[in-house]
């Protein structure tokens, strides 16, 4: 779907690639989010003097988070810029090396699909919260502390402290 073809490049000088990348296709399996509806991504590829590739742009979804306090379930938008660079290769064993993406010399077709996505995967927060003020679940009982109250809350102390507070009273 995120395709780049190289001749249509070379041809204009700079190719945009507008897609709508839906929430269930294959580039998205194996990530630890989900989301709600399909990604936007906008990118322009255009040829750097140096032989290179160079594409930019953004990609704008909506995620599926589970608050790390609560656990409830959190929406988050985002919108994130991408810069990505891709040099040709004369040698099949070349391996990205993390700022510079390579491709065989004489490929006709760029897929930025897998590169998208590990931006995407860089660039995303696992950590979200509901609301700055979560108060979390209770470690004893699991209570939701937003909710509800726990008769546990704060009635003993962990034990493992128990050296650290002798030392603290002498």
């Amino acid at each position: 779907m995120l395709r780049l073809e190289l001749a249509r490049l070379d041809r204009e000088g700079a190719v945009q690639v507008d897609a709508r990348v839906p929430a269930d296709d294959p580039v998205l399996h194996g990530l630890e989010v989900s989301f709600d509806g399909p990604l936007e991504v906008l990118l322009r590829a255009s040829h750097a003097g140096s032989g290179e590739i160079v594409v930019r742009g953004t990609v704008n979804g909506t995620l599926r988070l589970e608050c790390r306090r609560c656990l409830a379930p959190v929406s988050n938008s985002f919108a994130r810029e991408l810069t990505m660079v891709f040099a040709p290769s004369r040698t099949p064993e070349a391996e990205d090396d993390g700022d510079v993406r390579f491709f065989k010399e004489n490929a006709a077709v760029l897929d930025l699909g897998v590169p998208v996505r590990e931006e995407l995967i860089l660039s995303i927060d696992p950590y979200v919260v509901c609301d700055p003020d979560c108060r979390g679940l209770c470690p004893r009982c699991g209570a939701n502390r937003n909710i509800e109250t726990c008769a546990c809350a704060g009635s003993e102390s962990d034990p493992r402290w128990d050296a650290l507070r002798a030392k603290r009273d002498e």
